[in-house]
């Protein structure tokens, strides 16, 4: 069935099953053309994954929630019993890279930045752009973490703001998928 849902939904697209690792995207969900799909991904209704962005779910589990967009130039990637999870609702920017964490539902992880091994974020907490969450690190809900290390400002994080950045991108997937077209 997996396997049927990506052929029908999304010719042309770089989505790859790797032996059994089949991934599984819904189909309402905008994957665009210059992404990569790799493997043992999931990616969940009117979710979006922008031109460059890969999901190489090879070593582990990729789940990436309805209405979340995963920017430009992003790379996730899991590891042996690291899976990787960005909840419903939420925003990673462009060149961000995920490994083996948790982002919970409505959570930013903004442009640059890094979130490493067992790190969790948790809802409506913002990665400011540029930061590195290290491994095990906690982001609590409605916190903000930034600067390498990152460092939390308990309650600085605008959930609103995350809201409405994921409705955007809902849109402008909606737009992508209705009428982009190749033209060179």
């Amino acid at each position: 069935m997996a396997c049927e849902l990506v052929s029908a939904s999304l010719t042309g697209m770089a989505v790859y099953a790797l032996d059994e690792l089949v991934p599984e995207i819904d189909p309402t969900a905008f994957v665009h053309p210059e992404a990569v799909i790799v493997g043992a991904v999931t990616v969940g209704a009117e979710a979006s994954i922008w031109p460059a962005a890969v999901l190489r779910g090879d070593f582990g589990t990729i789940a990436i929630g309805a209405r979340s967009s995963v920017q430009d130039g992003t790379v996730i990637h899991a590891g042996p019993g690291l899976p990787t999870t960005v909840g419903r609702g939420c925003v990673v920017g462009h060149l961000a890279h995920l490994e083996g964490c948790a982002i919970h539902d409505d959570a930013l992880v903004g442009s640059g930045s890094v979130v490493l091994h067992h790190a969790v974020v948790e809802r409506g907490a913002t990665v400011g752009a540029n930061a590195v969450v290290p491994n095990r690190m906690v982001v609590p809900a409605g916190a903000l973490a930034v600067g390498v290390p990152a460092v939390v400002r308990p309650g600085a994080s605008s959930l609103p703001s995350i809201e409405l950045s994921a409705q955007q991108y809902v849109e402008k997937a909606r737009l992508y998928r209705a009428a982009l077209r190749r033209i060179a």
